[in-house]
């Protein structure tokens, strides 16, 4: 197979073949044993360059126009609302700016989803602010420098988890915890825009609601008139045009026209509060020097807001592949935000993520490919460098008019009901994350963690008391729950069971207790049937107290038989023996129930049904009960 590669990639394979640079190089780029080295080339190029494979459909007929369309109408949002953002996490407005010209680019390039619009977002703006304003003062230039570090902190973070495909981390922010997250971000986001929607300023508390509080108290008896007049008009425009032209852009529509009327009446020289002067030009890599001391404060922050900003980053990109019919590779696209996120800090922007905003008016405007995020970029761009002069006069009260309208619809309370609904716990953990979030502003990722440790603990907690069902035959054949039908009458000599849950040790003494408990309950059982259909794994633990329940029950005169397995319970019975000292297959364990009741029938004696014959567990005797119960009519023998 070498001999098929050039020369130095023969030579490369010839020295390694097996070795710890080829094993290394299939753990990372997520390939079998199977693959040659030809097809591990491959798909390294799929890896670190996905954007190729889109290049055949940039060919197509149409598609070039439609992705440049689009990428002209998302960078119409993202130019105001980035400068939004930017001032939500406590930056310059330009910071937004320089964080939606590359990070787009560069999301597409390497990310796999081709829809997805990476940028400046609200939450991750929020927990920016909330990460850095500990260390330094908002606007500061240690604040400044410390958010740059946090973007190339998050996206070297995201980075590694997407190269060693670690994305499953991310599944252990249940939706319940995100939920709950979500609604107290959009509600302090909401609220930390008051100040400015008044024209006033506090001095900022220890407690975010603290320093609701003392805004509300000062916007009573001082609140600046004019700027108040421009909050209104700004939400006013906003709302009217989502209402009544939703295709228009709604943001740059509200933005032209309060900029042009604050030039006009000179609401700078009336004490209202403006963008004012942004630098012209495009960024230049800019990093700042590292202190080990904060990085050190930040490394939390920063893996808070990397698997914050994936997860909504994928759940945006799986929704639009659901309708585009794409297939999305998470691990790939933790590599594409996590180089947008090092790019953004390397030229003086701060951390991005995806946008369901202005993902939805890219693939509403046709986008195809990733073509439309570089058109986007490249807009931002062509702003950078010609037309920050007509955003001086931009008042900052519009802008945060722009982050209340955006926030408002990530407040949602049928998520926190349906959740409730489906499982109670899952309600209490988004509760109780919502409860935290707010509470302890601005230090927001304490309230994420625990909801996540309480929906951890939780899920364990009902595992260790899984649902244990004794069955008995239903008259279509089936076995049901004598809980849910206790007219069905149960064997005496018999006991069947399911265990619907994995058994490991956190429920393996359950387990125990319980079929003890079921051999107390029935002191003439001869066999107890285990229907471990429910039974994903069986780790040691599980297997030592099966084992031991067997052993230790066959002394009384009572044997266990498991049916109903599955391969990988079955393949950890035999690696460690348990198998054979249980019994061995087709003695102990058989792939389906009636085998295992055929096996218990032809070992009971038991006058009361004729040794099995009119046993309760056979199909024909279910029928016979439930006919007689009036249940179902037996259909007449033909003679």
């Amino acid at each position: 197979m070498s001999d098929s590669l050039p020369h130095p990639m023969r030579l490369l394979y010839d020295m390694d073949y097996n070795g710890i640079l080829f094993a290394t190089t299939r753990q990372i780029v997520g390939v079998n044993q199977s693959m040659n080295f030809s097809e591990v080339l491959i798909r390294m190029r799929e890896m670190f360059l996905p954007f190729m494979a889109q290049i055949q459909d940039l060919k197509k007929p149409g598609v070039l126009k439609l992705d440049i369309m689009a990428g002209i109408t998302v960078a119409l949002v993202l130019v105001p609302q980035s400068m939004a953002y930017a001032q939500l996490a406590g930056l310059p407005p330009y910071y937004g700016l320089y964080a939606s010209f590359l990070p787009p680019m560069i999301a597409a390039i390497f990310g796999s989803s081709r829809q997805l619009a990476t940028g400046p977002v609200a939450v991750v703006s929020l927990l920016t602010a909330a990460s850095l304003e500990p260390l330094a003062a908002s606007g500061s230039e240690g604040f400044l420098a410390y958010a740059i570090i946090l973007a190339m902190m998050i996206g070297a973070f995201q980075i590694f988890l997407g190269v060693f495909r670690l994305g499953v981390l991310v599944d252990f922010l249940s939706h319940p915890v995100v939920v709950g997250f979500t609604n107290a971000g959009a509600i302090i986001i909401g609220t930390s825009q008051l100040s400015k929607l008044f024209g006033v300023s506090v001095e900022k508390q220890a407690h975010h609601y603290e320093t609701v509080y003392n805004i509300l108290i000062e916007a009573a008896q001082n609140t600046h008139l004019l700027t108040l007049a421009f909050s209104i008009l700004s939400i006013g425009l906003l709302w009217a045009s989502k209402k009544y032209f939703p295709k228009l852009p709604g943001v740059l529509i509200a933005v032209m026209v309060c900029t042009v009327l604050s030039w006009g009446i000179g609401f700078e020289t009336k004490g209202g509060a403006i963008v004012g002067a942004i630098p012209a030009g495009l960024p230049g890599i800019n990093i700042p020097t590292f202190d080990w001391e904060v990085v050190k404060q930040l490394i939390s922050a920063a893996i808070v807001i990397s698997l914050i900003g994936f997860m909504e980053a994928i759940s945006i990109a799986k929704a639009m592949a659901a309708r585009t019919r794409q297939r999305i590779d998470a691990n790939q696209e933790l590599v594409g935000q996590g180089i947008s996120n090092v790019v953004s800090g390397m030229f003086g922007g701060y951390a991005v993520s995806g946008s369901f905003s202005r993902s939805a008016v890219n693939i509403d405007a046709g986008a195809v490919t990733g073509l439309s995020s570089v058109v986007t970029g490249i807009v931002v761009g062509i702003t950078l460098l010609f037309l920050t002069p007509l955003l001086y006069h931009l008042p900052q009260a519009t802008l945060a008019s722009v982050i209340i309208m955006a926030v408002i619809n990530l407040i949602k309370i049928e998520p926190i009901k349906h959740a409730w609904k489906a499982e109670k716990h899952d309600g209490i953990v988004a509760v109780v994350t919502f409860v935290l979030t707010l509470v302890m502003a601005p230090h927001l990722e304490q309230g994420i963690v625990i909801g996540v440790i309480l929906a951890m603990g939780l899920f364990i907690y009902r595992t260790m008391r899984p649902r244990i069902a004794v069955l008995s035959r239903f008259h279509d054949g089936t076995f049901r729950d004598t809980t849910v039908h206790p007219e069905l009458e149960k064997c005496g000599k018999i006991v069947m069971f399911r265990f619907d849950m994995s058994l490991y040790y956190a429920n393996a003494g359950y387990f125990e207790t319980q079929v003890l408990a079921m051999v107390a309950d029935n002191p003439n059982a001869e066999y107890l049937i285990l229907d471990a259909a429910g039974i994903n794994t069986i780790d040691a633990t599980g297997e030592e107290v099966l084992l031991h329940l067997s052993e230790r029950l066959e002394k009384i005169g009572v044997t266990i038989i498991v049916a109903h397995m599955k391969k990988q319970f079955m393949d950890s019975l035999r690696k460690t023996g348990t198998l054979e000292k249980m019994g061995g297959d087709n003695m102990r364990f058989f792939s389906r129930i009636t085998f295992a009741l055929a096996q218990a029938w032809t070992e009971i004696k038991c006058e009361q049904c004729d040794n099995g014959k009119n046993c309760p567990m056979r199909t024909s005797v279910a029928k016979q009960q439930a006919a007689e119960r009036g249940e179902i009519e037996l259909e007449p023998k033909q003679s």
